[in-house]
């Protein structure tokens, strides 16, 4: 397919020699200014743009600055085509993102030799982006398609907790989105692969797969020593959770996973398990997780309790805050509540009809 090159210059002579030199290879547009250059976008996108750094309106400099702002041409290439020749104009052109500056006046050779290579780079740029994307995307899937059946280990031995790790998910993407748009520890949180830790929310109960069946599916409250036991699950989930990261090498992955598995029973009082951290000594990803775990434990029901309301499970959170939780995460999850009672509704409704289709 033919390439499309914007040739942008307000001298018309200018326009028409580099026209005549470049239409037999290829499609190639003239604009008289760069403020036109913005509007044929409406129409079309280049491969490439041409473009002088002397013209009214909008110079090149201020059209290239427009253009690197973002949007879906941001990365179209740029060459000057300009009879500017001294080294601070062309570091500045360089710097802001023009690929290369070609002197006027010009030899129709050299500048379809130079177009030709912009044009090829940019092309092998794009590929190589692409060929990264879809391998980044088959990470991103292998390494969910490892939490999935990880998360489904602990769901399928632990028979009292149905649907747990998946509600916690749900709720746990609702939380940090809020915090987010509310700016509570946003900083912290920017570095953040959103998409990862959400997914790591998941393995928070992995250390389940060490405790015993006669303790774990009990139909009744736990003794203190079984109960005693249950509370490792939390630091044998940092232990297995860190092995598989010395294995795999992939830290950033699994760190997350580590951090609310091991911390998500810390208390903001220092009153936790396993290592009675304090107050933001505790780690973020599980001041987040404390939060939602307890909801959903307090909401669900189990063969030694009914199920508490959604208001009740929010007055324990309330009455919680600043003693078992974090102040500034438990006041965001009041505020939203009713977005997690929703959630809550919805996937008791999806639960329902597919154990009801499983019987059927």
């Amino acid at each position: 397919m033919q390439k499309t090159i914007f040739l942008v210059d307000d001298n018309a002579t200018n326009l028409t020699m580099a026209e005549e030199a470049l239409a037999k290879q290829y499609r190639v547009i003239a604009l008289s200014s760069a403020v036109k250059m913005f509007s044929a976008f409406e129409k079309f996108k280049p491969d490439l743009i041409l473009m002088d750094i002397e013209m009214p309106e909008m110079t090149g400099f201020e059209a290239l600055k427009k253009l690197r702002s973002g949007g879906s041409y941001a990365e179209i290439p740029v060459i000057f085509l300009t009879v500017r020749s001294d080294p601070v104009s062309e570091a500045l052109g360089i710097e802001m993102g023009a690929v290369d500056f070609i002197m006027k006046p010009f030899s129709a050779p050299v500048l379809l030799n130079r177009i030709k290579n912009h044009l090829q780079i940019d092309e092998l740029i794009r590929e190589r982006t692409e060929q990264l994307a879809r391998r980044t995307e088959q990470l991103v899937l292998l390494q969910n398609g490892i939490v999935y059946t990880m998360a489904d280990l602990v769901e399928q031995r632990d028979k009292n907790t149905g649907g747990h790790i998946e509600r916690t998910s749900v709720y746990f993407r609702i939380l940090v989105d809020a915090m987010m748009a509310k700016g509570v520890y946003a900083g912290e949180m920017k570095s953040w692969n959103m998409e990862s830790v959400v997914s790591s929310a998941r393995l928070h109960d992995i250390g389940k797969i060490t405790i015993s069946d006669s303790i774990l599916n009990k139909p009744g409250p736990l003794t203190k020593e079984e109960f005693t036991i249950m509370r490792t699950h939390s630091s044998a989930g940092e232990r297995i959770i860190e092995k598989a990261i010395q294995q795999t090498g992939d830290a950033e992955f699994l760190y997350n996973a580590k951090m609310i598995a091991a911390y998500h029973h810390e208390c903001w009082d220092g009153s936790g398990y396993p290592y009675g951290l304090k107050g933001t000594d505790i780690p973020l990803q599980g001041r987040i997780m404390a939060i939602i775990d307890v909801y959903d434990a307090l909401v669900s029901e189990r063969p030694y309790k009914k199920a508490f309301s959604h208001e009740e499970a929010l007055k324990i959170i309330m009455e919680g805050s600043g003693r078992h939780f974090d102040p500034s995460i438990a006041e965001v999850f009041v505020e939203i509540n009713a977005k997690i009672m929703a959630a809550k509704i919805s996937l008791d409704k999806k639960a329902s009809e597919s154990a009801l289709s499983a019987l059927t």
